[in-house]
């Protein structure tokens, strides 16, 4: 197996079951160049199958498919994958289906906005989260807004709000929820959810200690309508906001790989290797049962965490003294970590070498 990034070193790079680390031009600045210089590699290397786990890799190598029909690549076409990674497209299929999205408001420029029509606090989500511009990406950026001058300041000072489409959504209170899918050539073959215990910055982000979790059948019926109707093909992680009332607002699909894949793949739902056999040959329709209960923890992100909430003069000495308790108590068994890895420590040592600034 080959890993590659466009620095010089990076964690996937150092681990063990890396045959070889390459280095290619960052597509974000040019994507050609990165073409360019995969197409040389797939050559050079015999490489008959590609895995993209960033979304602009994705997208990169989707857009020049073509050019990599001598390799396999486990996703959609690329009007599928745009059709579910476009939030406005997004919202309205899930509309035509049944799956409850926040109330929604369409816009192509922000010179179409009515500030008249706009109920605060909301949401401005661009319909893309990457956008690609004269061979460059740019990123854009999801705003909770809360008066109707903020709104006013972000739709004049946004560069990509000017002429990419967006949306001004109402504001779910409540918390996250997420559906693991797996399907191949439109059929559902496997499902995993999981619980954030916690998180970076506590106040909610990044999951630093999560654990598997029985998959709710109302996120499970929605993902599944929504991926049924796309005739998908690969994974998908479908995120929901659960508002206060119980319901699950679709939020996006991401149609990659995500952050938390290590876990699901320690409760019993190797989705890489699914990806991979997906490829290859059928996968049966009854994937065995993932086990419930089974924690990741990303270590320096938890002390990150501890840190944060230690540091927060909001927080009672009480509760960060039972948060010190929770950090230092050992739990055996059913916990695994997603970075230092007795087996494979080489890049827990990469990680912790950045993290101290070495």
């Amino acid at each position: 197996m080959y890993t590659a990034d466009s620095t010089p070193k990076a964690l996937a790079g150092c681990s063990k079951y890396s045959q070889k680390y390459l280095q290619y031009p960052d597509p974000i600045s040019d994507t050609q160049a990165f073409v360019a210089w995969l197409l040389e590699a797939i050559q050079r290397y015999h490489i008959t199958f590609l895995m993209p786990v960033t979304e602009i890799s994705s997208r990169t190598l989707l857009e020049n498919r073509q050019q990599f029909s001598h390799c396999k690549l486990p996703f959609a076409p690329l009007e599928q994958v745009m059709r579910l990674s476009d939030k406005s497209q997004l919202n309205k299929l899930a509309e035509s289906l049944g799956v409850p999205v926040p109330q929604t408001l369409y816009f192509n420029a922000s010179s179409e906005v009515n500030l008249d029509q706009v109920v605060f606090p909301c949401v401005i989500k661009p319909a893309l989260s990457k956008v690609n511009v004269d061979n460059q990406w740019f990123t854009t950026q999801v705003h909770i807004v809360q008066s109707r001058d903020e709104l006013q300041t972000l739709l004049t000072d946004t560069p990509y709000l000017h002429d990419h489409p967006f949306m001004l959504q109402q504001y779910i209170e409540g918390y996250g929820a997420g559906a693991f899918c797996y399907y191949q050539n439109g059929h559902a073959k496997a499902f995993f959810a999981h619980q954030r215990l916690r998180e970076k910055p506590p106040s909610g982000g990044v999951s630093v200690l999560s654990a598997s979790a029985a998959l709710a059948p109302k996120p499970k019926d929605y993902a599944t309508r929504l991926l049924d109707a796309a005739n998908w093909h690969g994974v998908a992680m479908v995120e929901f906001k659960v508002g206060l009332d119980g319901t699950p607002y679709l939020m996006e699909i991401n149609t990659r790989l995500w952050g938390s894949l290590q876990l699901a793949i320690d409760a019993g739902v190797d989705f890489p290797s699914l990806l991979y056999r997906g490829e290859f040959e059928p996968i049966p329709d009854s994937q065995p049962p993932y086990k419930e209960g089974v924690q990741l923890r990303w270590l320096l992100g938890d002390l990150d965490n501890l840190y944060l909430t230690l540091k927060d003069s909001k927080t009672s000495i009480g509760a960060k003294v039972r948060h010190i308790f929770q950090f230092c108590l050992p739990k055996f068994g059913d916990r695994r970590h997603e970075v230092n890895r007795l087996d494979d420590m080489g890049p827990f040592w990469f990680e912790l070498k950045r993290y101290l600034g070495g």
